[in-house]
């Protein structure tokens, strides 16, 4: 009796939590999803890679790709230190130093605190020319040791209805991504507002790579462009400065980026230009390059050329890259290459996350 009468004492404690239990959670009609993703895949593009270049193009810049099933966010190890997360699928990635290196990239999928891991390794070849750059790292005005303005309005022979400004509503640092704005508001008589660096008097230079890391504007007007100018303008005037094109884009055109090349034998409305089409021009960033050598000038998108300008005679008129370029960003608004503006259109924004030069 003594036995029956403890086991009693223990039994029933026991049937009444069981009870609570099932009362308290059996109508739970929304199980929370703890499954790990699966099947993770990654690759990696180098830019400029071919038979002649199998490391890539010296510039350093990788394309990963990556995707998993069930997963939110990624983390990237890329094998040098450096770790970004994610919760997109592919990004870029430019490696520094000089030489050809090893990496082993590790990738890590996550669904809340469940992830899995895969690795790739990768050879990559870095030329130690890098001559000039910017990560717009630091919150603000641009540097002032690397850039200055165009000020003022009418467009320089374009037809533009911006004013170009320096003020920090229409170009600013923040979270390490230079914002040149266009918005539409009155000031000094132009119905819109901008900007226009330059690293005229700053910076220059003859022959190398241009790379730029950006998401374009979107909205009809908006024309957003990275060019090049010879500095010997102030001397020869244009076009006999030679015009460099690096990426134009025309929000009326929306997933057009072009290039182009204004030369005496050929200027304004030319005929030295190429495109290609990227639907996602203003919701991703895309690495826009020239690449100037003394006998051509090449042109693409991610690695992926869509111009050469390699002229069959070579002369003043054909040819007038021998001397030394500067850089320049704007956002204009209309002219001869935007088109209409769109009477609902605000403000929109060109984001350029780095400019990087190689000699």
């Amino acid at each position: 009796m003594l036995i029956l009468f403890k086991l009693r004492k223990f039994i029933l404690p026991i049937l009444l939590i069981s009870t609570l239990l099932i009362a308290c959670g059996g109508d739970d009609s929304d199980p929370i999803d703890t499954s790990t993703p699966s099947n993770l895949t990654i690759t990696a593009n180098l830019v400029g890679a071919n038979t002649n270049n199998p490391n890539g193009d010296g510039s350093g810049t990788v394309i990963f790709n990556f995707s998993a099933d069930n997963a939110t966010s990624y983390k990237i190890n890329f094998g040098n230190g450096d770790i970004i997360e994610t919760s997109a699928k592919s990004i870029p990635y430019t490696y520094t130093g000089a030489g050809i290196t090893n990496y082993n990239v590790f990738v890590s999928a996550y669904k809340a605190d469940k992830f899995i891991s895969k690795s790739i390794t990768i050879t990559i070849k870095v030329n130690s020319g890098l001559i000039f750059s910017d990560e717009f790292d630091t919150p603000g005005s641009p540097n002032t040791n690397k850039w200055t303005y165009d000020l003022g309005a009418g467009g320089w022979g374009n037809n533009e209805s911006q004013y170009y400004t320096n003020r920090t509503d229409n170009v600013v640092i923040a979270n390490g991504i230079l914002k040149i704005t266009a918005k539409k508001e009155s000031y000094q008589g132009a119905a819109y507002t901008s900007a226009r660096m330059k690293t005229q008097g700053k910076f220059d230079f003859k022959q190398g790579k241009v790379e730029v890391r950006a998401k374009l504007p979107q909205g009809g007007g908006t024309w957003p462009a990275i060019w090049m100018l010879g500095s010997n303008i102030s001397t020869v005037g244009w076009p006999a400065c030679g015009e460099v094109d690096i990426m134009e884009h025309a929000g009326n055109r929306q997933g057009i980026v072009s290039s182009a090349m204004h030369t005496p034998s050929s200027y304004g409305n030319t005929s030295n230009t190429g495109s290609q089409t990227l639907a996602d021009v203003s919701t991703a960033f895309h690495v826009y390059a020239v690449e100037w050598t003394s006998q051509s000038m090449v042109f693409s998108v991610d690695g992926v050329v869509h111009y050469t300008y390699n002229p069959a005679i070579k002369n003043s008129s054909t040819w007038p890259f021998d001397s030394n370029q500067f850089l320049i960003f704007n956002v204009a608004m209309g002219g001869t290459f935007g088109g209409a503006i769109d009477s609902n259109f605000t403000e929109s924004s060109m984001e350029i996350d780095y400019v990087r030069v190689y000699q």
